[in-house]
Order: C-alpha cells, then structure tokens, then sequence
C-alpha cells in the first residue's frame, strides 16, 4: 500500500486509470520486492520517469531513464522487467551477489528469460571484468557470486 500511494503522489492530479509510464514506473530495489525476487534491503520507494523530477518525500527515490520498454503491470502498478531491474542495479554498483540473487530468483519462475537478460546486462559486463558487450558471460559468472551456480544460462 505504501509503494501505491507513493507512486499515485508521483502525479496528484493525474487518476490512476489515466496514467501512462510517463508518469513513473517502479524500479530498482522496489521493483524486485514487488516481484519477491532477491533479499535487497528496501530503505526508499524507487521509481524512473522519463525526465527530471523531483520530490520532498524522504522515502522516494527518482531514477530519469526510458519508460517506453521492458514495463509490465505487476499487482496494478507499472513495473520494470528482471532484465530491466539487474541492469538498473548494476549501473547503480549495487552488491554483485545480492543482484545474482535477483536473476536467479526471476529465472526460476519465468518472470524474464535469459536471453533478456543478457542483452540487458550486457552493457556492464566490462566494468565487471569481462568482455566489453558480454552479457552471457556477466550472466554465466554472477549466479557464482550467490551460490546458484548451476549454469542454467
């Protein structure tokens, strides 16, 4: 209830039957508890919006990126994918494991695929390391970092 009446704050004036992602989609550590995925401590209700706004709330984290893909409407709010919500966490430098943690947990259900998230992740593979633009391999390697190195990629 708190992630919803936060995010209807996000445009007061706007119903939520009227809104579109223009006016924000939970992301980030927010998004993943929404999908109970990953054990990331959630200390703010996190959005993006497609451009700068700001708020006065001390709980609410606003992140500026596209809003236009990898959306889905979880529990009647719009929600990043997984793919979208390790590659957020990546570009944040969150923990690597606790992040691994996030991928495993959405692949074991089929909230998002692998391919999906290799493409997604692939733009940090080379600040972890690997080859520039090599999100299977980013892939493969971080389930390692959160015990569920299976190899199921």
């Amino acid at each position: 209830m708190d992630l919803r009446a936060a995010w209807l704050q996000l445009e007061p004036g706007v119903p939520a039957w009227e809104r579109t992602t223009a006016t924000g989609v939970v992301s980030h550590r927010s998004a993943a508890e929404l999908y109970r995925i990953g054990h990331l401590p959630v200390d703010a209700h996190e959005f993006t919006l497609p451009s700068r706004k700001q708020t006065r709330r001390h709980d609410v984290r606003l992140h500026r990126g596209p809003v236009d893909h990898d959306i889905v409407t979880l529990r009647g709010l719009p929600v990043t994918r997984p793919s979208r919500i390790a590659a957020d966490l990546l570009a944040d430098r969150a923990d690597l494991g606790a992040i691994a943690q996030v991928i495993a947990d959405a692949l074991r259900p089929g909230f998002d695929d692998p391919g999906s998230i290799s493409s997604a992740i692939a733009p940090h593979a080379a600040a972890n390391g690997l080859r520039r633009g090599d999100g299977i391999g980013l892939l493969r390697w971080l389930p390692e970092l959160s015990g569920d190195g299976d190899g199921r990629s």
